[in-house]
């Protein structure tokens, strides 16, 4: 029986969770997700685990920060003057904003902090800094 290896194209059903048993995201109720494995279009985590696996193998892959969405950083949190936030916001924290990058990019925020001169956003990925587990289960090498 043929294992997925670097440069196949698999399909995986998966379920993420934090380390609480949060579930974050599923592909159980959808179509299952298919990549290139070892390209980099997943988590580092995420691609080792599948490496190996058979198709109908399921597994349990609990996945450190480091080789998920990495740790939070301290410089991907920007403070904003209260000067510049647009008048028809109201901030809030855990509001979700949209900036737009020098190349035109939309990047996502949140603010993380609201006080009297300013707002902080967070630019970091939501998942940053967690611990992630995911159930995963190979349904196709191609």
């Amino acid at each position: 029986m043929s294992t997925a290896k670097k440069g196949d194209k698999v399909k995986v059903h998966y379920t993420g969770k934090l380390t609480d048993g949060t579930v974050f995201d599923s592909s159980l109720e959808r179509e299952p997700i298919e990549f290139e494995l070892g390209s980099g279009q997943m988590i580092a985590g995420f691609d080792k685990a599948v490496d190996g696996m058979a198709i109908g193998d399921k597994k349990t892959a609990e996945i450190p920060s480091a080789e998920a969405y990495g740790d939070k950083r301290d410089d991907m949190m920007v403070p904003v003057p209260n000067d510049k936030v647009p008048e028809d916001i109201k901030p809030e924290v855990g509001m979700q904003l949209s900036m737009q990058q020098p190349d035109g990019q939309a990047v996502p925020v949140v603010i993380a902090e609201v006080n009297d001169d300013n707002i902080v956003l967070d630019a970091n990925h939501p998942l940053a800094g967690k611990d992630l587990s995911f159930e995963i289960e190979l349904v196709e090498i191609s």
